[in-house]
């Protein structure tokens, strides 16, 4: 996953932020699926009960899927501020018929993704890249 660029607006009077993921694939995910092909997707959040936002499913990749997909993602600009903990997510599922089942998951602190730049000056905000594995 490589996180590309980031934001800040408003929306009211909450200040929000927005970071642009780029989910590129996954490698020897668990076998969840013994009959038919697995088909994995990945959801990509900061605050779950926020916003989230979705890959499309792999058809093909079953245990290595790759999507090479952008997903946006928004959140509170103040929570990284508030909590030093606070990450951006990418949970990776098996699309099911009756139920989704989880197969991985990648976890990057937002301290580490926001470092340098001033997000209101575009001349100043450099492009962050960083490659989780």
């Amino acid at each position: 996953m490589s996180i590309i660029r980031w934001t800040t607006f408003q929306r009211g009077e909450d200040e929000l932020r927005e970071i642009e993921v780029l989910i590129i694939s996954a490698q020897d995910l668990k076998n969840v699926k013994h009959l038919t092909k697995m088909r994995a997707y990945a959801v990509v959040y900061v605050e779950k009960d926020f916003h989230m936002a979705k890959t499309q499913v792999d058809e093909h990749g079953r245990t290595n899927p790759t999507w090479n997909q952008v997903v946006k993602v928004k959140f509170h600009a103040k929570l990284a501020e508030k909590d030093v903990l606070a990450a951006v997510n990418v949970d990776i599922y098996e699309h099911g018929h009756v139920r989704e089942k989880p197969v991985g998951s990648a976890r990057v602190l937002l301290c580490d993704v926001l470092k340098g730049g001033d997000a209101s000056d575009p001349v100043d905000n450099p492009i962050q890249c960083l490659t989780v594995q």
